[in-house]
């Protein structure tokens, strides 16, 4: 494994005590039991898993999807989709919106046996995908994006466009299916909500399908899926494969939310403490939002969780203790809901947990891993680094 050249190798960095903060760290522990939990419900669901792998974007991380065995991925980028095939990986879904200058990227991943899906929803696409297919004599297999939730993309299933596009594609080639994804169920805020968000997406790819079924055109795959519907959904009939990324990792948006526990969150961020600004209830630490992302994405839930939750360097929480604030490369600790305000020198390593693992993950080169179910009596060890793909 190529290791990034500003970390120190497992052999150098013995334990979280060791490497130069901020860092990304990975409990490999956490991430196989959450993977297995949504596993076991897919499987119970009786439909296929097709994780995102557009939170973590590693190649090692992917391996503890399936005991190291490629299976069938959704990326976000074509870097990834690109990476994905380097390492063995046959069956991917690009699920972004397409455009006329990543075709040949597309069309390079297909020559070279790999089965790679791509998305869109209009016919200006499917007009252009189509074209690309014939000129390649290759065909593209190609998804319709559908809308269940007025997220982003995607056509409504009862658009006046929806034949038109799926006969471009099928006359190409090309058609492979629909996809859907319930963006809006991050601000669903209970299990009752989450269940109607699957439900409300499950019902909308279905409705599309059968509409272009009706039509003569024929629909191998519906995919739905985000974490939270992924985690609620009780039927899934009419459905082919369920799509998630986050879970992986979790984070504090779907703790919030309550898909999640804050024990379950795999991802965190080592940092040191700086400074104190004792007159404001400050403690400094040298993570700011360049090792945490911008992300905020908790402020518009009940409990508004700042930048992170902070924790020692044993992954335990530290009461009331909040990332409040946050610069290029600092970071604000301060105490809530009148909780004390530790004493933490300066020098002292801390945890911070993020609100969206996706947002932290990216500000980082990698990941040393822990194995947070192994206790010693010393900080914990680092297994190895995992490296992420970058770019798009």
């Amino acid at each position: 494994m190529n290791i990034p050249a500003n970390a120190a190798s497992p052999s150098a960095a013995r334990t979280l005590a060791d490497p130069d903060t901020p860092f990304a760290v990975v409990d490999v522990h956490k991430s196989r039991r959450n993977i297995e939990r949504l596993a076991a419900r897919a499987d119970r669901l009786g439909v296929a898993l097709r994780p995102h792998v557009k939170t973590a974007k590693s190649l090692d991380v992917a391996g503890l999807l399936h005991d190291d065995t490629p299976c069938p991925v959704t990326v976000s980028t074509l870097a990834e989709a690109e990476a994905f095939a380097d390492g063995g990986y046959t069956d991917i879904t690009y699920a972004v919106g397409i455009d006329p200058h990543k075709l040949p990227r597309v069309l390079a991943l297909l020559r070279r046996g790999v089965t790679l899906r791509i998305l869109l929803d209009s016919a200006e696409q499917a007009e252009f995908v189509a074209e690309a297919s014939r000129r390649a004599g290759l065909p593209i297999p190609t998804q319709i994006e559908i809308d269940c939730d007025g997220h982003r993309g995607g056509l409504k299933p009862d658009a006046p466009t929806l034949p038109e596009i799926g006969r471009i594609l099928y006359d190409a080639g090309c058609l492979d299916g629909v996809l859907a994804h319930a963006g809006e169920s991050y601000f669903a805020y209970t299990v009752e909500e989450q269940c109607l968000a699957a439900k409300n997406e499950r019902d909308i790819a279905v409705a599309a399908a059968e509409r272009l079924r009706a039509a003569g055109l024929p629909v191998a795959t519906v995919s739905v899926g985000s974490t939270p519907t992924a985690h609620a959904a009780e039927d899934l009939t009419g459905v082919t494969e369920l799509r998630a990324g986050n879970y992986v990792f979790f984070d504090l948006v779907m703790a919030g939310l309550g898909v999640c526990r804050i024990e379950d969150l795999a991802l965190s961020v080592v940092v040191t403490v700086i400074g104190h600004r004792r007159e404001y209830g400050w403690i400094i630490t040298d993570g700011g939002w360049m090792a945490m992302s911008r992300d905020r994405g908790t402020a518009v839930q009940a409990q508004d969780q700042g930048y992170g939750l902070v924790t020692d360097l044993d992954g335990n929480l530290i009461p009331g203790l909040v990332m409040t604030g946050a610069s290029q490369e600092h970071g604000t600790l301060t105490a809530r809901d009148s909780a004390h305000l530790p004493d933490l020198p300066v020098g002292t390593r801390l945890r911070i947990l993020p609100n969206h693992a996706c947002a932290t993950a990216a500000q980082h080169h990698g990941y040393h891993v822990i194995d947070g179910a192994r206790t010693t009596n010393t900080a914990p060890a680092i297994q190895t680094i995992w490296e992420r793909v970058t770019g798009w």
